[in-house]
């Protein structure tokens, strides 16, 4: 099946979720009309569907071809991404200091959505691109920005992030590659793994952005250095010179994501591969936070395309497919009440999904391009809040939707030929990389939760507590039953965050992957209700497009009846299922 951005569901939740028009008019964007953002959606949706969708599938197909140290991307990759870069969007979202066009989180989340539901093997590259040139930006000299954001903006060279080792995934603190001062630069030596393109053909140069540790740094995660590691060096004129000491040593075969080379780079074969600091010695942890917050809520929006794109293909299928007797009417499998159960389950779960992560991206905006300073470290508060939840709730989500659209195929969606079960595979790396979910449970309790004392969290659930209480049209039934069904869950939120807070550590971690749960359950319904809400008014005000105004209120009321009622189920996992997560030894497991 084709994928067809869903520009008019964007501009819609962009609008009365993220605060686009809020987020126009803050300074720096004054040229950005709304206008202009349907355009660009509209330009991007085209390039997706025509240039980056149809490789998708083949690419999967083909994978990459590693031969002595070279990768050789999939048939169509390196064209399609010299078309990617020369109609400008590889540097939409990048600062306009480095030939970028500066636009704003809210527009290039949308935009990039699109690129990760046509193609999210190829996405990756852009995706880990931008998070180097935001390293860069904030951590390296202006000699370094000057060299390397230019080129890596324009695409013309791309960017990696190098932190995992054989012995050191999550735990940083085993990470064992050496860097050594030499001069005015260092030697870099040591193995990573599972770096994503970190080797491939489609541009001049790769900016390999490298954990390593000095020899006489401190023990554990305080004596990590962040260093920018070209694959080639790069003159005082910004010509390439010789190849730097570094080489990818295999690439890995792997579930999904297979247009992606996963590479293990190897460094310092011979004397060490020539490497410049990032900010300050052993202070490379700090350096990486710093793009954590993007990084992540990348990631969380990969569920939300990935999600977007099995139920495009779903839908599709289930309208055009003939098999038994339906109780609808319908002559396809869409009028069997269970599919349309099932589609309306990945079409609610997506659509929420999609309010969280432009509703992060909103404030994302707000705490960068504030004029007041006030405002800007409130909206931090919340978007620090919110990552850890679009990341993990939105990939967990994506499990959900692709594995229910496989459902909805029957025995074509277990056949590699449809799709279906691409989507599913393509959708289990999202929960691992960039964080797991246990781990981003354990940053949403323990150092969002607890650093504040629920304060960000108690703010947010006065918000939603207040538009719950709001039910406005008391003769519209399906506002009442949202309305209702919002109370509910922020009393479940409410009460489990007061237990959270209160329990001990040990089964404060045990719970925590509940608690994000929770936590996303009940503020996707809370934002699919604003978005009813925002419906019923175009549609009371005589507004175009009565048939997806009328969807998604349903779609809203779906979400209420058939996932918000999980809220208490998390809420009681939260207070009560320590003992039972905790209660076997070890051997006992």
């Amino acid at each position: 099946m084709s994928y067809v951005a869903p520009v008019r569901e964007m501009l819609f939740t962009m609008k009365e979720i993220g605060g686009l028009d809020a987020v126009l008019a803050q300074p720096g964007h004054e040229e950005v009309t709304p206008d202009l953002v349907e355009t660009i959606l509209e330009e991007a949706g085209k390039f997706a569907a025509e240039v980056l969708a149809p490789l998708n599938q083949p690419g999967d197909r083909q994978g990459n071809r590693w031969d002595a140290g070279a990768v050789h991307t999939a048939d169509g990759f390196k064209e399609a991404y010299a078309s990617f870069c020369e109609t400008g969007w590889n540097g939409m979202p990048a600062s306009v200091d480095f030939g970028g066009q500066g636009m704003p989180t809210l527009l290039s989340t949308a935009v990039l959505e699109m690129w990760k539901s046509a193609n999210m093997a190829f996405s990756l590259c852009q995706m880990l691109t931008l998070g180097a040139v935001e390293a860069i930006v904030h951590h390296g000299s202006e000699a370094l920005k000057a060299r390397y954001l230019p080129p890596m903006v324009e695409g013309r060279w791309t960017g990696t992030m190098n932190l995992t080792e054989p012995q050191a995934g999550s735990d940083l603190a085993a990470l064992r590659a050496k860097a050594v001062r030499e001069g005015d630069h260092y030697r870099i030596s040591g193995t990573k793994i599972f770096i994503t393109w970190g080797e491939h053909d489609m541009a001049e140069n790769i900016v390999h952005l490298v954990l390593a540790r000095l020899p006489d740094a401190p023990p554990g995660v305080k004596g990590i250095s962040l260093f920018l590691v070209p694959k080639y060096l790069v003159g005082d004129d910004g010509r390439l010179g010789d190849r730097n000491d570094l080489t990818c040593a295999s690439i890995e075969h792997k579930m999904g994501i297979r247009a992606s080379a996963t590479a293990v780079m190897s460094f310092g074969e011979g004397p060490g591969a020539i490497g410049y600091l990032l900010g300050e010695e052993n202070q490379g942890l700090a350096c990486m936070f710093t793009m954590m917050n993007h990084a992540r809520l990348n990631v969380g929006l990969e569920g939300v395309a990935i999600s977007e794109r099995a139920y495009q293909q779903a839908r599709g299928y289930a309208l055009e497919r003939v098999q038994g007797r339906t109780l609808v009417g319908d002559a396809t499998i869409a009028g069997h009440p269970d599919v349309r159960r099932m589609l309306m389950d990945m079409k609610a779960r997506t659509e929420a999904q999609r309010a969280l992560a432009y509703f992060a991206a909103g404030w994302m905006d707000r705490a960068h391009g504030h004029p007041e300073a006030g405002p800007r470290r409130q909206a931090q508060s919340l978007v620090d809040l919110l990552i850890p939840v679009v990341k993990g709730w939105c990939t967990e989500g994506a499990q959900l939707v692709t594995a229910t659209g496989v459902q909805v195929h029957g025995g074509m969606g277990f056949i590699e030929e449809t799709g279906a079960a691409q989507h599913q595979r393509d959708a289990r790396i999202t929960t691992i990389y960039e964080g797991t979910t246990g781990i981003q449970a354990n940053d949403l309790i323990g150092r969002k939760l607890a650093r504040d004392g629920g304060t960000a969290m108690k703010g947010l659930l006065a918000q939603m507590r207040a538009d719950a209480n709001a039910v406005g049209h008391e003769s519209d039934a399906l506002l009442v039953d949202l309305h209702a069904s919002l109370q509910r869950g922020v009393q479940a939120l409410d009460e489990a965050t007061d237990g959270l807070l209160g329990q001990a550590p040990r089964e404060a971690a045990a719970a925590a992957v509940p608690y994000l749960w929770l936590a996303g359950t009940v503020i996707g319904g809370w934002l699919l209700t604003r978005a009813a809400v925002a419906a019923t008014a175009q549609l009371d005000s005589g507004s175009d497009g009565e048939d997806f105004l009328a969807a998604k209120r349903v779609t809203a009321l779906h979400f209420a009846l058939h996932v918000m009622p999980h809220a208490a189920a998390w809420r009681d996992g939260v207070l009560r299922g320590a003992a039972s997560t905790l209660g076997l030894t070890a051997d006992q497991l």
